[in-house]
């Protein structure tokens, strides 16, 4: 799966953007990935609820919220009912996590968390059993265009042993850094969905670069 991130779009022509990799086949985006950041849990401030809500009216690819605020307990119920398909949190920002993803599954959506590329794995695996996503941050969270952190693969390694033995039922997510070469080394180590910003839309065609990073990931995993 592809997710672009309209971090890296043009927020001036937004629906434009969305519309690039909303086509058909392999072009097509399978989720829309929207940072909100709230500069404070991260030091910059993108959008947030007013916009998604726009967004969803505007495109019927489903929307994958990316919370990187304080407080994601209060506000990332608001997200669901807006009609975002996959609403993710920061485990290190929510207060009582499970409750965050009972309250998302309850609006509608599915409940995602995500983890810093410092934050350990196994010191979360209870809480991953009420969670549908599971999102590893190969970047610090706050800006794009940032560099791959390899070391986080093993955490990604380990997510999808946890998977493939039935320990943990989730969608493994990769975030931050991937382009056309990191994106087969997140594959390989077994990645489900990859989220990509200037890959997609540094590009001229959004959309064939969505298929030639699905390309790539396929070619990785069938290895």
């Amino acid at each position: 799966m592809i997710a672009p991130s309209i971090l890296s779009a043009d927020f001036a022509r937004l629906g434009a953007e969305v519309d690039a990799v909303a086509g058909s086949g392999e072009n097509r985006a399978d989720w829309i990935h929207v940072d909100v950041m709230d500069a404070h849990f991260v030091p910059n401030l993108t959008i947030g609820l007013p916009v998604v809500e726009s967004l969803r009216k505007s495109t019927d690819v489903p929307l994958d919220c990316h919370l990187m605020i304080d407080d994601p307990d209060r506000w990332a119920p608001g997200y669901a009912e807006a009609g975002a398909h996959n609403v993710t949190v920061h485990v290190e920002a929510a207060h009582d996590p499970v409750m965050v993803a009972k309250d998302l599954r309850a609006a509608g959506a599915r409940a995602g968390l995500s983890l810093k590329p410092g934050t350990p794995l196994d010191d979360h695996l209870d809480t991953l059993r009420h969670y549908d996503t599971l999102l590893i941050m190969s970047v610090e969270p706050g800006f794009g265009g940032q560099s791959f952190i390899p070391d986080v693969l093993s955490k990604v390694r380990t997510a999808r042993r946890l998977v493939d033995t039935g320990h943990l039922r989730v969608l493994v997510e990769i975030d931050g850094g991937i382009n056309a070469d990191t994106i087969e080394q997140a594959a390989e180590a077994g990645v489900d969905c990859f989220v990509a910003g200037s890959a997609v839309y540094g590009t001229d065609d959004p959309g064939r670069a969505v298929a030639r990073l699905r390309e790539r990931a396929r070619a990785a995993r069938q290895r």
